[in-house]
């Protein structure tokens, strides 16, 4: 059975009917398009790597011929010595059988003792690899040559000079100090009430690092946040007090 559909019979389709042309609508050109063709051209040169469009062809009378293409020497001409450039110095003649050497020529020159000194000592030196690599000993540090010096283990002149700094200031301060006791405004305190507030500031940082390890680890939120950042500043300035307090043994307190 065949599964071809046909379209259902009318009288109506005996009807010439007519034929509907679709208009193709016009195509897109922008207005701008003369202006970047000429901004093409403009910049471009014709045929820049196709080679110009005509080209002379070259006439069968000149084809290539054989060595025409070897480099041409100079003709020979006949050779001159008029070109040649003569030496005015000339060496001295080779003397003769008959000629007698000078005689009566003396030196200085002691040969005996140039033949009997002592030859020079080779440096000392050290092989410090297995391969034979070989140093001066004088340079290796194995050598104590440092400590015989004569300024060796005196104190340079650079820190006697920052010692006497630091006791000038250490001296005005304690002038300062002195002075600030007997107008009464500031009073010394002493190692007892030192260490106690040193263990009051510990303790007082034990709570808060206790209390900072039971936060939460993920802090989503505002108040989380702010409660962190909070006790991280109290931790910080307690640990530079216990730094301070254990740093200086002296410390002075004003009196108001």
């Amino acid at each position: 059975m065949s599964k071809v559909v046909y379209p259902p019979e009318s009288v109506y389709n005996l009807i010439p009917k007519e034929e509907v042309h679709s208009e193709k609508p016009q195509r897109y050109m922008s207005k701008y398009r003369p202006a970047v063709v000429l901004e093409k051209t403009s910049v471009k040169d014709a045929m820049r790597t196709m080679g110009p469009a005509k080209v002379e062809v070259p006439s069968p009378e000149k084809y290539l011929k054989k060595h025409s293409k070897e480099p041409k020497f100079p003709e020979k001409t006949q050779f001159s010595n008029e070109g040649r450039s003569t030496c005015t110095v000339k060496k001295p003649a080779v003397p003769a059988r008959t000629d007698n050497p000078l005689m009566g020529i003396q030196t200085k020159r002691d040969f005996i003792k140039t033949a009997t000194v002592v030859p020079m000592k080779p440096q000392p030196t050290l092989v410090d690899t297995s391969k034979g690599h070989k140093q001066l000993l004088e340079n290796s540090g194995l050598v104590p040559k440092y400590i015989k010096k004569k300024h060796y283990g005196e104190v340079p002149v650079y820190l006697q000079q920052r010692n006497e700094e630091e006791q000038r200031a250490q001296e005005e301060y304690n002038n300062y100090v002195k002075e600030q006791r007997e107008q009464g405004a500031m009073s010394h305190l002493s190692d007892e009430d030192r260490l106690a507030v040193l263990e009051g500031l510990k303790k007082n940082w034990d709570e808060l690092h206790h209390e900072y390890q039971g936060l939460s680890l993920v802090t989503d939120n505002l108040s989380k946040k702010s409660q962190k950042q909070r006790l991280e500043v109290a931790m910080k300035q307690l640990e530079n007090d216990i730094n301070l307090f254990e740093r200086f043994k002296t410390i002075y307190i004003p009196n108001n």
